[in-house]
């Protein structure tokens, strides 16, 4: 018989001991969860942009037998630029100065950024914080964001080398190229370096980005030397569909390419991505009308010439430009180009170098383009613009990044400027990559076998886009033996 003090601690140990309540950590006062999101979800579109966006680009305008060799190269690029860049490459381009040469700012202090201070605090930019805001999302933010537009510049040479660099140099060549090209060329101008300080702006790197690889493509082309005369003769794209697809990746991606730099949630953002469609729509109907003009077909290929010139030369402009500069320079850019690349092609240096897909035409002089334009058509009433505090219901606000173009009465110092970092950028692009290129030369062929070359996939990687074992597709002229017995031949 239970007595009433078993029976009392009977139901003590049946009653669950309730758990305390977790304590919530408030956010840090500094995190806004606006910019945070559209700073991860720009990083994204500009990731996609990469893989599997040139990635398939390429792979539908290349020759069959390299569509799989130049995805891989994406692939691999993309991969190895997030190791070297967590590792070093993001504070040599936007962390404590370090290398100075003659009082001026170059680059900053190779060290891993994927600590836990930096990662889960505040974004900052050491040597740019005195002419930014505070940033309102935590340091990984910013090295994601940074990353993909790092990943995304060798992924552009590879345009100018398909169809015959070795892969084993190309393994080399891009982690070495991003260390000492690219970093050099984003803390001179984003970082807080020395381009930046005289006046020098690339709003999203039509020069950090496009001008230093077109220079480099153009330089690794020359070195690497041409594809086979089979192939250049004969380089019909394998995959229109799949080419279209890319370029549209692209060209929505370019909202987060654009969209992502004024590194809020905010207007200037907004501006930047209308600003973006803007011209890139002009330059693709430009670039169909002057083949229509010149007395050509407006072709698939064209078109895609067109836009991506279009993305590329808004690059540098926009969020300093308004809408109506936006649509003259997606004319005027494709202007540019498309008489580099019809016309001006013809003469040397640029006909003895084999640029597979014309990298220097459709990113170099786009890039360029988009940046000396800038000094023509930057509005000082487009400033990019950052909430500061919000006081008594209203909201104060700090401008940054405006510039003053010469059709502004803003005179010739924004353009001078322009000038003089484009030469900076074509001149460190193209040295850099061709000592680069030289020393991988001593330890490695930079071009792929003349066996290797004729066969393509299957010799540089061990397989092939479509495999061989589907007769209309490995075997395009019927398969050997089947027609005299009936069985296909063993092969």
């Amino acid at each position: 018989m239970l007595t009433l003090l078993d029976t009392v601690t009977q139901l003590a140990a049946a009653t669950p001991v309730p758990t305390p309540a977790p304590t919530l950590i408030a956010d840090p006062p500094w995190l806004n969860a606006g910019d945070t999101s559209w700073q991860l979800t720009a990083g994204t579109f500009v990731g996609l942009q990469s893989i599997p966006g040139l990635a398939i680009l390429y792979a539908g305008l290349v020759k069959k037998k390299w569509a799989l060799n130049s995805a891989v190269m994406c692939f691999y690029a993309f991969s190895i630029v997030l190791i070297t860049w967590s590792l070093w490459g993001y504070n040599m381009s936007f962390g404590t100065q370090w290398l100075t040469i003659a009082g001026q700012g170059f680059l900053g202090f190779p060290s891993p950024a994927i600590g836990t201070a930096q990662e889960i605090g505040q974004a900052v930019i050491p040597a740019a914080a005195a002419a930014l805001p505070p940033l309102r999302f935590a340091g990984s933010a910013m090295i994601w964001f940074q990353f993909v537009f790092a990943a995304i510049t060798p992924l552009l040479i590879a345009g100018s080398v398909l169809g015959r660099m070795n892969f084993k140099a190309w393994m080399i060549f891009v982690p070495v190229w991003s260390t000492i090209v690219y970093t050099v060329g984003a803390f001179s101008i984003w970082g807080g370096g020395w381009l930046s300080q005289m006046g020098a702006a690339d709003y999203s790197g039509g020069y950090v980005i496009h001008l230093a690889a077109g220079v480099s493509g153009f330089v690794a082309a020359a070195m690497v030397g041409p594809r086979l005369l089979a192939d250049r003769k004969d380089f019909e794209p394998n995959n229109l569909i799949i080419a279209l697809a890319g370029a549209g990746i692209l060209w929505l991606g370019w909202n987060g390419f654009n969209g992502g730099d004024p590194y809020a949630a905010s207007q200037a953002a907004a501006a930047a991505v209308l600003n973006t469609n803007l011209t890139t729509a002009v330059a693709f109907l430009t670039w169909v009308v002057l083949d229509y003009v010149t007395g050509r077909k407006p072709s698939l290929l064209g078109g895609v010439n067109g836009l991506i010139t279009g993305l590329v030369a808004i690059t540098p402009c926009a969020g300093y430009i308004n809408g109506y500069g936006a649509i003259g320079l997606g004319a005027a850019a494709v202007v540019v180009v498309y008489f580099a690349m019809n016309y001006l092609s013809r003469y040397k240096p640029f006909s003895a170098v084999d640029d597979t897909l014309g990298v220097i035409y459709t990113h170099g002089f786009a890039g360029l383009a988009g940046g000396l334009f800038l000094g023509l058509l930057a509005d000082p009433s487009m400033s990019v613009t950052y909430m500061t505090k919000v006081a008594h219901g209203v909201t104060s606000y700090t401008p940054f990044g405006s510039g003053t173009g010469l059709f502004f009465h803003g005179g010739l110092t924004l353009l001078k400027w322009q000038v003089f970092a484009a030469a900076w950028v074509i001149f460190w692009s193209g040295l850099a990559t061709f000592v680069l290129l030289k020393l991988i030369g001593l330890v490695i062929p930079l071009r792929m076998s003349q066996e290797n070359m004729e066969i393509g996939d299957v010799a540089e990687h061990g397989h092939e886009v479509y495999p061989s074992d589907i007769p209309s597709l490995g075997f395009p002229n019927g398969v050997p033996g089947y027609a005299e017995t009936g069985q296909p031949a063993t092969v």
